[in-house]
């Protein structure tokens, strides 16, 4: 099992943190601040104060060990910059960071950073795109070409098989799950069911959500097709 160390117990760093520990991993988790550190012991596996600037306290600390490190300090560049040296000149093979803009984005990425997350940036996104479409649930960019959208689909679809659809064909863009509410064996709240990777001859039916998978240009011209 992997294990993992979060530096920066913000907001964001102790939501992965405690994310992660709940998930049954051994975390480490980082912070200068004594209190913070304090009252996060209860909820990882190890937390320790110290300034992850330091190389030899992060050595000391046993942060070698680790196969992925979260780098949560995206608020001080200079210190998000000298972190994340640290950990690439440990030879920590992952090394995920928080940007808080395009341009410390680009600066991590030269200096080492595996992966960079703008948390607001990708959060103000997929609030944008659910505001702007009715026909959309939720949007998540995997990248800044591609998205994974749950869709309501367009009356048209209701009652026609994916076959006949022929979705990926027309609009170049993947079905890889249905989503479908069933009424439960207890007679209360409606189940949901998620149907991965639906077989050609599934039918549409209504209160279905379509989980599509596709480059935002081909996602964009579905939902403008669909509106």
């Amino acid at each position: 099992m992997r294990q993992f160390a979060v530096i920066g117990l913000g907001r964001f760093g102790a939501s992965v943190a405690k994310t992660l520990s709940e998930k049954g991993y051994q975390v480490l988790a980082i912070d200068s601040d004594e209190k913070i550190v304090q009252d996060a012991s209860d909820s990882v596996t190890q937390a320790v104060c110290l300034d992850a600037r330091d190389e030899k306290a992060l050595k000391t600390a046993g942060i070698e060990n680790v196969d992925v490190a979260v780098v949560g300090v995206g608020t001080n560049l200079e210190a998000s910059i000298l972190i994340t040296l640290n950990l690439k000149e440990m030879n920590i093979k992952e090394i995920v960071c928080k940007a808080v803009s395009e341009d410390q984005k680009k600066a991590l990425e030269k200096v080492g950073a595996t992966k960079v997350i703008q948390p607001e940036r990708e959060m103000g996104v997929r609030l944008a795109n659910s505001l702007v479409s009715t026909s959309v649930i939720e949007h998540i960019e995997l990248s800044d070409e591609s998205s994974i959208a749950e869709l309501i689909p367009p009356k048209d679809f209701i009652g026609r098989s994916l076959r006949e659809l022929d979705i990926r064909a027309k609009y170049g863009v993947n079905v890889i799950a249905v989503r479908r509410k069933i009424p439960s064996s207890s007679g209360e709240k409606d189940e949901d069911i998620l149907n991965v990777s639906p077989k050609a001859e599934n039918v549409i039916t209504k209160g279905d959500i379509l989980v599509v998978l596709g480059t935002n240009d081909a996602i964009e011209r579905f939902k403008q097709k669909h509106k």
